[in-house]
């Protein structure tokens, strides 16, 4: 756990997807800095059970009915909703053709293009529709939607997920020129290369690998040479970010997609 740098008391932040991974640290640093964090994911984190400060609310940010239930589970119990991070995700590397002729299954199918549209992209806009609702009642609130530098410049193998969180930084322009008036911000957040999460893990490390026709090992390990900083980012260097996008400290930023990519990519 961090120590805290920036106040976030009587901050109420939920975070999409924050059994787990990134969100995990994100729900760790927020709530080190003094927030009211509310987990909306499938399946709750044990270490989070006994945290008074963690309100977990199982929810599928793909179907309306369970993230309208969500926020108004929220809602009654705290009464404003201040924050949202759609940091919900799912990745499955695919190629469009299988031009290796193999039977491994990395060929992109229908189901893998809607399971990753339906979760990236689609519950981005469930969630920030119902939440925004209840912004616009408060005059006040912050959304950041978690996008990727895949969504900036592509990524072999990944066209589904690059499509959708290009889909994502779409949403971050237009909906911070359609919600700034109802003194709404809308952030978006391009993470690089992290450290090893569920998402980022072995299984999907094999499956770029045989996308780019390289070895698991060689992939990881070029991922070191084409980022100018010579490492993966720490996911507490994201969570930081994400603790600061939601304080008042960053009031006037809204509209842009910020990367934190070490360098690799392009602003």
């Amino acid at each position: 756990m961090s120590k805290k740098w920036i106040n976030l008391e009587k901050k109420v932040i939920i975070v999409t997807g924050g059994s787990s991974g990134i969100g995990e640290r994100m729900v760790e640093n927020l709530c080190d800095n003094g927030a009211q964090v509310v987990i909306a994911d499938l399946h709750e984190n044990d270490k989070f059970k006994f945290n008074k400060d963690i309100l977990f609310v199982e929810c599928n940010v793909a179907q309306k009915e369970s993230v309208n239930s969500m926020v108004q589970t929220v809602v009654d119990k705290y009464g404003k909703i201040d924050g949202l991070v759609n940091n919900a995700g799912v990745s499955r590397p695919r190629l469009l053709v299988d031009y290796h002729g193999t039977e491994d299954g990395y060929e992109l199918t229908e189901e893998d293009f809607d399971f990753m549209v339906n979760v990236n992209q689609k519950g981005v806009f469930l969630c920030s529709q119902a939440v925004a609702k209840q912004m616009a009642t408060q005059n006040s609130g912050v959304i950041v939607n978690m996008s990727s530098e895949a969504g900036i410049e592509g990524s072999k193998g990944q066209s589904a997920y690059s499509a959708t969180k290009a889909a994502v930084h779409a949403f971050t322009l237009s909906w911070a020129k359609e919600l700034g008036h109802l003194g709404i911000r809308v952030v978006g957040v391009a993470p690089g290369i992290n450290e090893r999460t569920p998402m980022n893990n072995d299984e999907n490390f094999k499956a770029l690998a045989y996308a780019r026709g390289t070895k698991v090992e060689e992939t990881v390990s070029d991922y070191t040479k084409i980022i100018p900083l010579g490492r993966p980012g720490k996911l507490e260097e994201v969570a930081d970010l994400i603790s600061y996008l939601v304080s008042d400290h960053s009031s006037y930023i809204t509209g842009t997609t910020i990367n934190i990519t070490g360098g690799k990519s392009r602003g």
